[in-house]
Protein backbone atom coordinates (compact mmCIF):
# COMPACT_ATOMS: atom_id res chain seq x y z
CA UNK A 1 0.00 0.00 0.00
CA UNK A 2 1.23 3.48 -0.84
CA UNK A 3 2.38 5.94 1.80
CA UNK A 4 -0.74 7.90 2.73
CA UNK A 5 -1.02 11.50 3.85
CA UNK A 6 -2.22 11.75 7.42
CA UNK A 7 -5.69 13.25 7.38
CA UNK A 8 -5.78 14.08 11.09
CA UNK A 9 -3.26 14.31 13.86
CA UNK A 10 -2.04 10.91 14.95
CA UNK A 11 -2.99 11.85 18.50
CA UNK A 12 -6.65 11.54 17.42
CA UNK A 13 -6.24 7.88 16.57
CA UNK A 14 -6.61 5.08 19.10
CA UNK A 15 -7.40 1.39 18.90
CA UNK A 16 -11.07 0.60 19.56
CA UNK A 17 -11.77 -2.12 22.12
CA UNK A 18 -13.22 -5.33 20.66
CA UNK A 19 -12.31 -4.50 17.05
CA UNK A 20 -8.69 -5.40 16.44
CA UNK A 21 -7.90 -3.04 13.57
CA UNK A 22 -10.59 -0.41 13.97
CA UNK A 23 -9.63 3.08 15.08
CA UNK A 24 -11.09 6.23 16.56
CA UNK A 25 -10.64 9.49 14.66
CA UNK A 26 -12.15 12.51 16.37
CA UNK A 27 -14.40 10.18 18.31
CA UNK A 28 -15.70 8.27 15.27
CA UNK A 29 -15.06 4.62 14.49
CA UNK A 30 -13.04 3.96 11.34
CA UNK A 31 -12.32 0.57 9.76
CA UNK A 32 -9.40 -0.37 7.49
CA UNK A 33 -10.67 -0.43 3.92
CA UNK A 34 -8.57 -3.48 3.07
CA UNK A 35 -10.02 -5.48 5.98
CA UNK A 36 -13.59 -4.57 5.04
CA UNK A 37 -12.91 -5.43 1.41
CA UNK A 38 -11.55 -8.90 2.27
CA UNK A 39 -14.50 -9.60 4.58
CA UNK A 40 -16.87 -8.78 1.73
CA UNK A 41 -15.08 -10.66 -1.04
CA UNK A 42 -13.60 -7.62 -2.76
CA UNK A 43 -10.10 -7.19 -4.10
CA UNK A 44 -8.28 -3.90 -3.44
CA UNK A 45 -5.81 -2.03 -5.65
CA UNK A 46 -4.58 1.48 -6.25
CA UNK A 47 -5.60 3.42 -9.35
CA UNK A 48 -2.93 4.70 -11.72
CA UNK A 49 -3.52 8.18 -10.30
CA UNK A 50 -2.29 6.90 -6.95
CA UNK A 51 -4.85 8.79 -4.86
CA UNK A 52 -7.75 6.37 -5.29
CA UNK A 53 -8.27 2.86 -3.98
CA UNK A 54 -10.42 0.56 -6.14
CA UNK A 55 -12.38 -2.36 -4.67
CA UNK A 56 -13.76 -4.89 -7.11
CA UNK A 57 -15.62 -8.18 -7.33
CA UNK A 58 -17.48 -9.83 -10.19
CA UNK A 59 -20.48 -7.52 -9.71
CA UNK A 60 -19.14 -4.55 -7.74
CA UNK A 61 -16.69 -1.71 -8.27
CA UNK A 62 -16.06 0.86 -5.54
CA UNK A 63 -13.63 3.77 -5.82
CA UNK A 64 -12.67 5.83 -2.78
CA UNK A 65 -10.65 9.05 -2.99
CA UNK A 66 -8.04 9.41 -0.27
CA UNK A 67 -8.78 12.24 2.19
CA UNK A 68 -12.09 12.89 0.45
CA UNK A 69 -15.84 12.36 0.89
CA UNK A 70 -16.15 11.36 -2.78
CA UNK A 71 -16.99 7.76 -3.62
CA UNK A 72 -17.89 5.98 -6.83
CA UNK A 73 -20.30 3.08 -6.30
CA UNK A 74 -20.76 1.03 -9.45
CA UNK A 75 -20.25 4.04 -11.68
CA UNK A 76 -22.30 6.64 -9.80
CA UNK A 77 -20.89 9.35 -7.55
CA UNK A 78 -22.11 9.09 -3.95
CA UNK A 79 -21.13 11.50 -1.18
CA UNK A 80 -19.83 9.99 2.05
CA UNK A 81 -20.57 11.55 5.41
CA UNK A 82 -16.88 11.62 6.39
CA UNK A 83 -13.63 11.60 4.41
CA UNK A 84 -11.77 8.38 3.82
CA UNK A 85 -8.70 8.80 6.02
CA UNK A 86 -5.07 7.90 5.66
CA UNK A 87 -3.22 7.32 8.90
CA UNK A 88 -0.04 5.35 9.73
CA UNK A 89 0.02 3.79 6.26
CA UNK A 90 -3.54 2.44 6.51
CA UNK A 91 -6.56 3.61 4.56
CA UNK A 92 -9.64 3.93 6.80
CA UNK A 93 -13.35 4.45 6.15
CA UNK A 94 -15.90 5.45 8.77
CA UNK A 95 -18.16 2.73 10.11
CA UNK A 96 -21.06 5.16 9.76
CA UNK A 97 -20.48 5.36 5.99
CA UNK A 98 -20.26 1.59 5.70
CA UNK A 99 -23.55 1.25 7.60
CA UNK A 100 -25.53 4.11 6.07
CA UNK A 101 -24.15 4.47 2.53
CA UNK A 102 -22.15 1.51 1.25
CA UNK A 103 -24.11 -1.42 2.71
CA UNK A 104 -27.61 -0.13 1.81
CA UNK A 105 -26.55 0.19 -1.82
CA UNK A 106 -24.55 -3.03 -2.15
CA UNK A 107 -26.91 -5.17 -0.04
CA UNK A 108 -30.35 -3.53 -0.27
CA UNK A 109 -33.01 -4.89 2.04
CA UNK A 110 -36.17 -6.14 0.42
CA UNK A 111 -39.53 -4.80 1.51
CA UNK A 112 -43.02 -6.24 1.33
CA UNK A 113 -44.62 -2.79 0.98
CA UNK A 114 -45.97 -2.25 -2.53
CA UNK A 115 -45.62 1.13 -4.23
CA UNK A 116 -48.97 2.34 -5.51
CA UNK A 117 -49.09 6.11 -4.80
CA UNK A 118 -46.43 8.74 -5.48
CA UNK A 119 -46.42 12.37 -4.37
CA UNK A 120 -44.68 14.79 -6.73
CA UNK A 121 -43.52 18.12 -5.32
CA UNK A 122 -42.82 20.81 -7.95
CA UNK A 123 -40.34 23.07 -6.17
CA UNK A 124 -41.09 26.71 -5.41
CA UNK A 125 -44.19 28.44 -6.82
CA UNK A 126 -46.07 31.71 -6.49
CA UNK A 127 -43.96 34.38 -4.78
CA UNK A 128 -41.11 31.87 -4.46
CA UNK A 129 -39.67 31.91 -7.99
CA UNK A 130 -36.67 29.70 -7.27
CA UNK A 131 -33.63 30.15 -9.49
CA UNK A 132 -33.74 32.51 -12.44
CA UNK A 133 -31.92 32.52 -15.78
CA UNK A 134 -32.89 35.59 -17.77
CA UNK A 135 -36.70 35.52 -17.94
CA UNK A 136 -36.79 31.81 -17.10
CA UNK A 137 -38.05 31.00 -13.57
CA UNK A 138 -37.36 27.69 -11.91
CA UNK A 139 -40.89 27.48 -10.47
CA UNK A 140 -42.37 27.19 -13.97
CA UNK A 141 -40.06 24.41 -15.13
CA UNK A 142 -40.41 22.32 -11.98
CA UNK A 143 -44.20 22.44 -12.50
CA UNK A 144 -43.83 21.52 -16.16
CA UNK A 145 -41.50 18.62 -15.30
CA UNK A 146 -43.92 17.43 -12.61
CA UNK A 147 -46.75 17.38 -15.14
CA UNK A 148 -44.73 15.34 -17.60
CA UNK A 149 -43.57 12.99 -14.85
CA UNK A 150 -47.11 12.56 -13.53
CA UNK A 151 -48.30 11.47 -16.98
CA UNK A 152 -45.46 8.97 -17.33
CA UNK A 153 -46.01 7.53 -13.86
CA UNK A 154 -49.75 7.14 -14.44
CA UNK A 155 -48.94 5.37 -17.70
CA UNK A 156 -46.69 3.04 -15.70
CA UNK A 157 -49.59 2.16 -13.39
CA UNK A 158 -49.04 4.44 -10.39
CA UNK A 159 -51.47 6.78 -8.67
CA UNK A 160 -50.01 10.27 -8.51
CA UNK A 161 -50.86 13.52 -6.75
CA UNK A 162 -48.94 16.80 -6.62
CA UNK A 163 -48.28 19.33 -3.87
CA UNK A 164 -49.24 22.07 -6.33
CA UNK A 165 -50.80 22.03 -9.79
CA UNK A 166 -50.53 25.75 -10.57
CA UNK A 167 -48.21 28.68 -9.94
CA UNK A 168 -49.06 28.91 -6.25
CA UNK A 169 -46.96 29.13 -3.11
CA UNK A 170 -47.00 26.16 -0.73
CA UNK A 171 -45.18 26.37 2.60
CA UNK A 172 -42.32 23.87 2.77
CA UNK A 173 -43.61 21.91 5.82
CA UNK A 174 -47.01 21.46 4.13
CA UNK A 175 -45.49 19.53 1.23
CA UNK A 176 -44.32 16.39 3.10
CA UNK A 177 -47.32 16.79 5.42
CA UNK A 178 -49.63 16.36 2.42
CA UNK A 179 -47.71 13.26 1.32
CA UNK A 180 -47.95 11.81 4.84
CA UNK A 181 -51.64 12.58 5.18
CA UNK A 182 -52.59 11.05 1.84
CA UNK A 183 -50.50 7.92 2.37
CA UNK A 184 -47.96 8.33 -0.42
CA UNK A 185 -45.50 5.49 -0.85
CA UNK A 186 -42.82 7.76 -2.37
CA UNK A 187 -42.15 11.50 -2.25
CA UNK A 188 -40.23 13.13 -5.12
CA UNK A 189 -39.39 16.85 -4.99
CA UNK A 190 -38.35 18.43 -8.30
CA UNK A 191 -35.93 21.33 -8.72
CA UNK A 192 -33.39 22.86 -11.09
CA UNK A 193 -30.06 24.36 -10.09
CA UNK A 194 -28.17 27.53 -10.98
CA UNK A 195 -24.79 29.02 -10.19
CA UNK A 196 -23.15 32.41 -10.52
CA UNK A 197 -19.56 31.11 -10.57
CA UNK A 198 -18.52 28.76 -13.36
CA UNK A 199 -21.68 29.00 -15.41
CA UNK A 200 -19.98 27.48 -18.45
CA UNK A 201 -18.59 24.53 -16.48
CA UNK A 202 -21.14 23.48 -13.84
CA UNK A 203 -23.83 21.16 -15.19
CA UNK A 204 -25.60 17.89 -14.49
CA UNK A 205 -28.17 16.46 -12.09
CA UNK A 206 -27.74 15.70 -8.42
CA UNK A 207 -30.18 13.79 -6.22
CA UNK A 208 -30.60 14.27 -2.48
CA UNK A 209 -31.88 12.11 0.33
CA UNK A 210 -31.93 12.58 4.10
CA UNK A 211 -28.63 12.93 5.99
CA UNK A 212 -27.75 10.09 8.40
CA UNK A 213 -28.14 10.80 12.11
CA UNK A 214 -24.95 12.27 13.53
CA UNK A 215 -23.52 13.35 10.17
CA UNK A 216 -23.25 16.67 8.39
CA UNK A 217 -25.12 17.38 5.19
CA UNK A 218 -23.27 17.62 1.88
CA UNK A 219 -25.38 20.38 0.34
CA UNK A 220 -23.37 23.11 2.07
CA UNK A 221 -26.30 25.47 2.64
CA UNK A 222 -26.90 24.66 6.28
CA UNK A 223 -30.49 23.43 6.02
CA UNK A 224 -31.38 21.46 9.12
CA UNK A 225 -28.05 21.92 10.91
CA UNK A 226 -29.26 19.79 13.85
CA UNK A 227 -27.81 16.31 13.28
CA UNK A 228 -30.42 14.49 15.38
CA UNK A 229 -33.00 12.03 14.05
CA UNK A 230 -35.91 13.10 11.86
CA UNK A 231 -39.00 11.14 10.74
CA UNK A 232 -37.27 10.65 7.39
CA UNK A 233 -34.39 8.75 8.99
CA UNK A 234 -36.75 5.82 9.63
CA UNK A 235 -36.75 5.17 5.85
CA UNK A 236 -33.21 6.37 5.28
CA UNK A 237 -31.92 3.25 3.52
CA UNK A 238 -34.89 3.20 1.13
CA UNK A 239 -34.48 6.89 0.34
CA UNK A 240 -30.80 6.39 -0.43
CA UNK A 241 -31.53 3.48 -2.76
CA UNK A 242 -34.27 5.47 -4.51
CA UNK A 243 -31.96 8.48 -4.93
CA UNK A 244 -29.21 6.24 -6.29
CA UNK A 245 -31.41 4.50 -8.85
CA UNK A 246 -32.94 7.77 -10.06
CA UNK A 247 -29.53 9.46 -10.31
CA UNK A 248 -28.14 6.46 -12.18
CA UNK A 249 -31.01 6.49 -14.63
CA UNK A 250 -30.70 10.23 -15.29
CA UNK A 251 -26.94 10.07 -15.80
CA UNK A 252 -26.72 6.89 -17.84
CA UNK A 253 -29.84 7.09 -20.00
CA UNK A 254 -29.46 10.80 -20.78
CA UNK A 255 -25.63 10.82 -20.86
CA UNK A 256 -25.41 13.65 -18.33
CA UNK A 257 -22.59 14.83 -16.09
CA UNK A 258 -22.92 13.03 -12.76
CA UNK A 259 -22.97 15.40 -9.79
CA UNK A 260 -23.85 12.55 -7.51
CA UNK A 261 -26.14 11.35 -4.76
CA UNK A 262 -25.95 13.78 -1.87
CA UNK A 263 -27.34 14.22 1.65
CA UNK A 264 -29.35 17.11 3.06
CA UNK A 265 -31.90 17.85 5.75
CA UNK A 266 -34.07 19.91 3.44
CA UNK A 267 -37.41 20.89 4.96
CA UNK A 268 -39.29 18.90 2.33
CA UNK A 269 -37.30 15.75 3.19
CA UNK A 270 -37.05 15.87 6.99
CA UNK A 271 -40.66 15.11 7.86
CA UNK A 272 -41.51 12.62 5.11
CA UNK A 273 -42.48 9.24 6.53
CA UNK A 274 -41.99 7.43 3.22
CA UNK A 275 -38.86 7.16 1.03
CA UNK A 276 -38.21 10.73 -0.11
CA UNK A 277 -35.78 12.36 -2.53
CA UNK A 278 -35.10 15.78 -4.00
CA UNK A 279 -33.90 15.93 -7.61
CA UNK A 280 -31.91 18.87 -8.94
CA UNK A 281 -32.42 18.13 -12.63
CA UNK A 282 -29.56 20.25 -13.96
CA UNK A 283 -28.29 23.82 -14.17
CA UNK A 284 -30.46 26.51 -15.69
CA UNK A 285 -27.38 28.75 -15.64
CA UNK A 286 -25.38 26.52 -18.02
CA UNK A 287 -25.56 27.86 -21.60
CA UNK A 288 -26.29 24.44 -23.11
CA UNK A 289 -28.01 22.52 -20.32
CA UNK A 290 -30.17 25.55 -19.52
CA UNK A 291 -31.59 25.65 -23.04
CA UNK A 292 -32.36 21.95 -22.80
CA UNK A 293 -34.18 22.37 -19.48
CA UNK A 294 -36.41 24.99 -21.10
CA UNK A 295 -37.39 22.45 -23.79
CA UNK A 296 -40.56 20.33 -23.48
CA UNK A 297 -38.89 17.44 -25.30
CA UNK A 298 -35.92 17.40 -22.92
CA UNK A 299 -38.11 17.48 -19.82
CA UNK A 300 -40.09 14.55 -21.23
CA UNK A 301 -36.83 12.60 -21.56
CA UNK A 302 -36.01 13.51 -17.99
CA UNK A 303 -39.43 12.38 -16.79
CA UNK A 304 -38.98 9.05 -18.57
CA UNK A 305 -35.54 8.60 -16.98
CA UNK A 306 -36.95 9.30 -13.50
CA UNK A 307 -39.68 6.71 -14.07
CA UNK A 308 -37.06 4.15 -15.08
CA UNK A 309 -35.17 4.92 -11.87
CA UNK A 310 -38.31 4.48 -9.76
CA UNK A 311 -39.10 1.17 -11.49
CA UNK A 312 -35.54 -0.02 -10.87
CA UNK A 313 -35.88 0.89 -7.20
CA UNK A 314 -39.21 -0.93 -7.04
CA UNK A 315 -37.66 -4.04 -8.58
CA UNK A 316 -34.53 -4.08 -6.39
CA UNK A 317 -36.38 -3.40 -3.14
CA UNK A 318 -39.05 -5.96 -3.92
CA UNK A 319 -41.80 -3.36 -3.74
Amino acid sequence: MKNLPVLLAIGCLAVCPGFARAALINGRTYVPVADWARANGLGASWSQRGDEVVLTSRTTRLVFDVNSRNADINGIQVALSYPVAGARGTLLISQLDLDTTVAPLLYPRRSDKHITTICLDPGHGGRDTGNRAGWHYEKLYTLALAGALRDQLVRAGFRVFMTRTSDTYVDLPLRPALANRRGADLFVSLHFNATVVGRDEVEGPETYCITPVGAGSTNGHGEGSDDGPTPANRREDNSLLLAYEVQKSLVQSMHLNDRGVRRARFAVLRDATMPAILIEGGYMSHPVEGRRIFSDAYRLQMAQAIVRGILAYQRISGQ
